[in-house]
């Protein structure tokens, strides 16, 4: 059977840090970085790539829609 893996991408520029992805990724891959954004905000960045399962559910409950999910399946 094959496995999938996910990878995230997430506009830090846009990214208000409201960290509604962080409380909703089930595998803990998101946190929100120290750094801010041009806008001041401290934004969401991705802290276990290696973890995510490519569920959406980070993309999903974005309320800025920044997040963009993809998926790949690995035999």
């Amino acid at each position: 059977m094959a496995r999938v893996r996910g990878a995230i991408v997430i506009d830090v520029e846009r990214c208000k840090g409201c960290g509604v992805c962080v409380a909703n990724c089930p595998s803990h891959v998101i946190g929100l970085e120290h750094a801010v954004n041009s806008k001041g905000y401290h934004f969401s960045h991705v802290e276990n790539p290696e973890e995510c399962t490519g569920c959406t559910n980070c993309a999903t409950v974005c309320p800025d829609a920044v997040i963009t999910v993809y998926r790949k399946k690995f035999d």
